[in-house]
């Protein structure tokens, strides 16, 4: 395929070239770019002798800093017996350390206007610290304390169970949670992507401070961190404090054996909890998406704008510009629906998230299928081009403030052991072509077997044949 090789192609080339060879008819010229995406900081990477990766963007003027410790690690790592040990460590980072009390560490953050946080995701576990310019080294001292010298005091694990728990009550309240987590639990049933973050209610009331020492041993090691920072940094200065504070890194697990992540194994399937007293419904459909690093990665991302989102009660209304959403709010069909893209390293989810009237849904999946399908055969030139504008924006936007692009090369570097810039992914999405989108729509939707996850007033939700029969057309 033409979209296949073309991409592989491009990985061997600098950014610039890369991009302009990703779809067959790419005709894009760098001078087409704005001064602003041109001139875009550059991120410096160094990488430490234990092959820690330290990176930075720095912003000149900036009185403020975020820096961030970015793990591979998350709750797919985990196993059925200890799923829940990578959002447990999140929470007793902050319990005290061998240096620091809770208290102590609390008040030395306030005193110095800081703002320190952390979350685990499905494949990796974050601590970061937002801080003023002068306290950079600071940060990366207590960002090392927190992960290296944590107590795990056996009162203190007792106590975060029942804050680990109301947490998981307030999660399960959040209807659009709890249905993705579901439709984890379905499509990668059997592996450590259809686990849950928080863990099951029995592990979090029988992970041992062994367990926890465990999960860090095996996973907390040199070449599996990224320290990333933004704003008021300077990259040397940075990588001296990294090389002093994390220099016990070790650079390989306990027993010097790496765990296999398990694979990634999609099955077509669906969990329906219906509830006959609710009024309407929350609904996630998705097929097996794309990698990270897949050819399908970017086509993925304009064919998610082209498909688009929509809310009755935002400001647009029906005056949105993708056909389903227009379809949607004409028909009165939805409250809300939104097309989702979700990557992770060997696979992904790509679907539409619908809260809808319990009295509306089969009609609301005939469009939405039928407009899933149109993008096999016919998506027009004017769709693309436009959706191109939209998805530059939105990443453009996605980078607004430290915070974000500290995230940025965190995720990226663990992603693609190394950073896009912005004119090499506005090459990448300008590449795209008509035909790459109806490519890509083939591969991820055409007579694809599907994942689905409802719950609420679904009475009139087509049955799992019904969609899976409307996933291909019978004549072109």
């Amino acid at each position: 395929m033409a979209l296949r090789a073309a991409i592989k192609k491009s990985l061997k080339k600098s950014s610039l070239t890369t991009a302009r060879s990703f779809g067959a008819a790419a005709t894009t010229s760098t001078t087409s770019f704005p001064d602003y995406v041109l001139r875009a900081p550059s991120t410096d990477i160094t990488t430490l002798n234990s092959g820690m990766r330290v990176a930075s963007e720095s912003v000149v003027g900036s009185e403020t800093a975020t820096v961030g410790v970015w793990i591979d690690a998350g709750s797919r790592y985990e196993t059925a017996q200890n799923n829940g040990a990578a959002h447990f460590l999140e929470h007793m980072a902050f319990k005290g350390t061998s240096k620091r009390t809770q208290q102590q560490l609390e008040v030395e953050i306030e005193n110095m206007g800081g703002h320190l946080n952390a979350y685990t995701s499905r494949e990796q576990t974050v601590y970061f610290a937002k801080v003023f310019k002068e306290d950079v080294g600071s940060a990366v001292e207590i960002l090392s304390d927190i992960l290296l010298n944590s107590k795990l005091e056996e009162g203190a694990i007792e106590r975060e169970r029942d804050v680990i728990l109301r947490e998981m009550e307030e999660v399960n309240k959040q209807q659009e949670e709890l249905v993705l987590d579901h439709l984890h639990a379905t499509a990668f049933q059997g592996t450590g992507l259809g686990r849950t973050i928080l863990g099951p209610e029995e592990n979090i009331r029988s992970l041992s401070k062994g367990d926890l020492e465990d999960y860090i041993k095996t996973h907390y090691t040199a070449p599996r961190m990224v320290i990333s920072g933004a704003g008021a940094i300077d990259h040397s200065a940075l990588c001296d404090a990294v090389e002093k504070n994390f220099g016990s890194v070790p650079t390989s697990p306990a027993g010097s054996v790496e765990v296999a992540m398990d694979k990634a194994v999609f099955t077509g399937s669906d969990i329906r909890v219906k509830f006959d007293s609710d009024n309407q419904a929350h609904i996630a459909l998705a097929f097996e998406g794309a990698s990270w690093t897949s050819e399908y990665a970017f086509p993925l991302m304009l064919l998610q704008t082209m498909l688009g989102s929509y809310d009755r009660a935002s400001g647009f209304g029906k005056n949105v510009a993708s056909k389903m959403c227009q379809e949607v709010a004409e028909h009165e069909l939805a409250h809300s629906i939104s097309t989702f893209n979700t990557c992770y390293k060997d696979t992904g989810l790509f679907g539409i998230y619908a809260v809808a009237p319990d009295n509306k849904l089969d009609d609301l999946m005939w469009y939405v299928m039928g407009n899933l399908v149109r993008m096999v055969h016919n998506p027009s030139v004017e769709e693309v081009e436009r959706a191109k504008v939209n998805l530059k924006a939105t990443m453009l936007m996605g980078l607004d403030g430290n915070s974000n692009v500290a995230e940025d090369i965190g995720r990226q570097l663990l992603t693609y052991g190394r950073r896009m810039t912005p004119a090499e992914i506005f090459s990448r999405i300008d590449a795209i072509t008509v035909d790459d989108i109806k490519a890509t729509a083939a591969h991820v939707i055409n007579d694809k077997d599907h994942a689905l996850a409802a719950v609420g007033g679904i009475h009139e939700l087509p049955d799992y044949n019904w969609i899976r029969r409307h996933s291909y057309y019978l004549r072109y």
